[in-house]
């Protein structure tokens, strides 16, 4: 096909209001239901490409049901959309190959409870708020696959106000993260120098990225936007606020031949961050320039000072009770195979309870 690319959540927009919507209105006239497209995908964040229609891309939603009528008409529904639902919608089929392409196509229509939605994605019944330690073993890459996409049309009046209670960190829970992503900072600020000081290039060049890495984390914390896993990272933070300006010192660091190069970068990045920290106005204002580390020859932010006073900002008591500098699991854990199973970062609980 030769259509010309559209993102695929307009396209699956498109998909609900010219081809599900009247289907349902036709043969399920008074079923209450909601539908949009959220979970996985690339379109789901916004950042699908014409590379990315070469599989499991296409027309498609989720479409939930209470847990009542999921029993009582999944089959039928689906069996009504296997048989009347149009072949195509702006040019791309509407069904999709099975898997492992050994199988028969199916619709793009997952019909399922709001309950479970979240229950696999997020190992969480959202009948309850969440708790604290729910909120820190709730992984940033998931939350923000479940707040973003689009809700199409919310007629169990749930879908809505569950995105919204998760839309972002309680304040406390807010400023717990983001002393430990200064706190983190704080652990490597001076190794990048050390390294070079002993002749090991390479591995200052590591220590560099990973500083990085934490910096542009603590972007994401301060803008209040939660972090996507890494294919999309850089493409996300593109997007933040202060980016424009940040971006190009980051890469300077990244392609700076020496370690005394990498600090003079280094130096002008810590100024923006702790420009952004104090702009905020949650504490009081920290120093924004470099100074030594000691009497070593190595420039440092001291990012200590931040994480120590954001955690006196804290007023949640719950929260001060928490292990002073572990974070979230995004803070803790940098294994895929954690972060996207939540029966496995569920485990993580007993570290805060």
């Amino acid at each position: 096909m030769n259509q010309p690319f559209i993102t695929g959540l307009q396209l699956s927009q498109l998909f609900y209001a010219e081809a599900v919507q009247p289907l349902l209105a036709a043969h399920f006239l008074d079923l209450p239901y909601s539908a949009g497209l959220l979970g996985a995908g690339s379109e789901v964040l916004g950042f699908d490409t014409p590379q990315s229609t070469d599989h499991d891309w296409g027309p498609r939603l989720l479409l939930f049901l209470t847990d009542t009528d999921e029993q009582l008409y999944r089959d039928s529904i689906d069996q009504m959309l296997r048989q009347e639902l149009r072949a195509e919608i702006h040019g791309y089929e509407t069904s999709f190959a099975a898997a492992d392409h050994g199988g028969p196509s199916h619709h793009g229509v997952e019909i399922l409870t709001i309950r479970r939605f979240f229950n696999t994605w997020l190992n969480y019944d959202p009948t309850h708020p969440p708790r604290v330690v729910d909120w820190l073993t709730f992984p940033q890459q998931i939350l923000r696959t479940v707040t973003a996409g689009q809700v199409f049309h919310d007629g169990l009046g749930q879908l809505d106000r569950i995105r919204a209670t998760l839309h972002y960190y309680p304040h406390a829970v807010w400023l717990y993260l983001m002393a430990c992503q200064w706190r983190r900072i704080a652990q490597e600020e001076a190794f990048m120098g050390r390294c070079g000081q002993v002749g090991d290039e390479l591995g200052s060049q590591v220590v560099a990225a990973r500083l990085v890495r934490d910096m542009m984390g603590l972007c994401f914390l301060i803008e209040r936007q939660y972090a996507p896993y890494i294919k999309w990272f850089g493409t996300a933070f593109k997007h933040l606020a202060r980016a424009a300006e940040l971006s190009p010192i980051l890469q300077q660091v990244l392609s700076a031949p020496t370690w005394p190069d990498r600090e003079t970068h280094l130096s002008a990045a810590y100024a923006v961050v702790a420009g952004m920290h104090n702009r905020l106005g949650i504490t009081e204002p920290q120093p924004t320039q470099v100074s030594a580390y000691y009497n070593r020859p190595f420039l440092v932010i001291h990012a200590d000072n931040f994480a120590d006073a954001l955690r006196a900002a804290i007023g949640s008591e719950e929260v001060r009770a928490l292990p002073a500098h572990l974070g979230s699991v995004d803070q803790f854990v940098d294994s895929t195979d954690v972060l996207s199973n939540p029966t496995r970062f569920k485990q993580l609980k007993v570290m805060f309870e």
